[in-house]
């Protein structure tokens, strides 16, 4: 393996320096979505029986001893109880945007690798393919040993920028997950705050 990578020419450097970059942010990203996840009916729970017993207040801290944003957007929610529905909705809405943000955070990053990592390794290609030209019009000859090399470079570029361009992807569907935890909280907090302040008011 290591020698495919020393054949591959300079290109295999920088393409190299993308796969190490995609992973450490893509293993961020997955270190941040496993630390937002939260186990939301259980938590409903919490919050439903902390409000039937010891009331807002209670409901309150326990959205601030959990972590993740199903527990920020239901805070943002319960803390404008007392305004209305309308503002409950609100802060909801506000809180969602900025958990999303968060969420999101350095997803731009895996996208600019996806996307430069096969170029760099078609550039590869069209400079080994350039070599193996010169190396024709050098030996005078058109035999597979003269071109070999060229040609080496040309495919081995390519290959290793798509299989980069391929392990990053994996890091960056888990947008897919971001987004679904982001519908995932914001629905529920806004229906079962809602269903709450109509029994307190109905």
């Amino acid at each position: 393996m290591v020698q495919y990578f020393l054949d591959g020419g300079p290109f295999m450097y920088p393409i190299l320096g993308l796969l190490i970059f995609g992973l450490g942010f893509g293993l961020e990203r997955v270190y941040t979505l496993f630390r937002a996840s939260v186990d939301t009916k259980k938590f409903m729970d919490s919050i439903r029986t902390a409000l039937h017993d010891e009331g807002h207040e209670s409901a309150l801290e326990v959205c601030s001893t959990t972590r993740g944003p199903v527990a920020e957007v239901f805070h943002a929610g319960l803390s404008r109880a007392h305004r209305g529905i309308e503002a409950v909705e609100k802060g909801i809405e506000n809180a969602g945007t900025i958990e999303m943000a968060f969420l999101e955070k350095n997803m731009v990053w895996l996208s600019t690798v996806v996307s430069l990592a096969p170029m760099l390794g078609f550039t590869g290609t069209v400079a080994g393919m350039i070599q193996a030209f010169d190396d024709i019009k050098a030996a005078n000859d058109i035999s597979p040993a003269v071109v070999a090399g060229g040609i080496s470079i040309a495919l081995l570029t390519t290959l290793f920028g798509l299989v980069v361009a391929i392990i990053v992807q994996t890091f960056q569907n888990s947008r897919r997950y971001t987004e679904r935890i982001h519908g995932g909280h914001r629905f529920p907090a806004a229906d079962f705050l809602s269903r709450h302040h109509n029994h307190r008011h109905g």
